[in-house]
């Protein structure tokens, strides 16, 4: 009688913290919403920045596209397979121990977190006219490009050309990062290790705009040779 009380009652304190986390996710979605309808003025100001030549907005069919492709592209393999590998070495978190079978549970983990942040970041960029894919720079000199590679992960272009901060992808790292806390063992389900996930993805993301941003050249060279 005693271990079925204590059983409903982990399964109530995990069914509340799922739907906590759920609407925190809901609350983000809806105010870059909400954002959309502010006036011009008080808006962030537009970041001075040349659109490049290859720029023009994304319809409907090509964000939708766009977002599909992204949830199995190369990029969402290699972060989840290195971000697990992190999380084996470290073992964190310390309750799936290791071997093959914790790896492929860190794996999924980390899977399952870049589903979530592209889904948000998905229909909030629908309704903000946001656009998140990189361009390469018009820049010259590593620290110039590099610092246009970083910020472009913070920024998001519009139809006209113009950038500023963009709501949808640090919104949706942020509701991915908390949301993901509802099926984490106890040892990480701290609005602090949220925090750190957060922090770790937005990491990632401006390590491959970094690549986006060399890669041509590196193509280039290596096409001489």
């Amino acid at each position: 009688m005693i271990t079925t009380i204590e059983s409903i009652r982990k399964g109530v304190s995990r069914v509340s913290r799922v739907t906590a986390y759920l609407i925190l996710g809901m609350a983000i979605s809806a105010t870059l919403i909400v954002a959309d309808d502010r006036p011009e003025s008080a808006s962030l100001p537009a970041v001075s920045s040349p659109p490049p030549a290859a720029f023009a907005p994304m319809t409907r069919s090509e964000r939708l596209r766009h977002y599909v492709v992204g949830l199995g592209n190369y990029e969402a393999v290699l972060t989840a397979a290195a971000g697990a590998g992190l999380s084996q070495a470290t073992n964190t978190p310390k309750e799936w121990g290791g071997g093959a079978e914790a790896y492929g549970e860190r794996v999924g983990n980390i899977f399952a977190q870049q589903v979530i942040r592209r889904t948000l970041e998905y229909g909030a960029s629908s309704a903000l006219h946001e656009d998140n894919r990189y361009f390469v720079s018009r820049e010259t000199g590593f620290l110039r490009r590099t610092k246009y590679a970083v910020m472009s992960t913070l920024l998001a272009r519009h139809d006209n050309g113009s950038r500023s901060f963009s709501f949808s992808r640090i919104g949706g790292s942020a509701g991915s990062a908390f949301i993901s806390r509802a099926w984490q063992p106890p040892s990480t389900t701290t609005a602090g290790d949220g925090a750190v996930t957060f922090g770790l993805n937005m990491a990632a993301q401006m390590g491959f705009n970094v690549v986006r941003e060399f890669l041509p050249d590196m193509k280039r060279h290596f096409h001489k040779e």
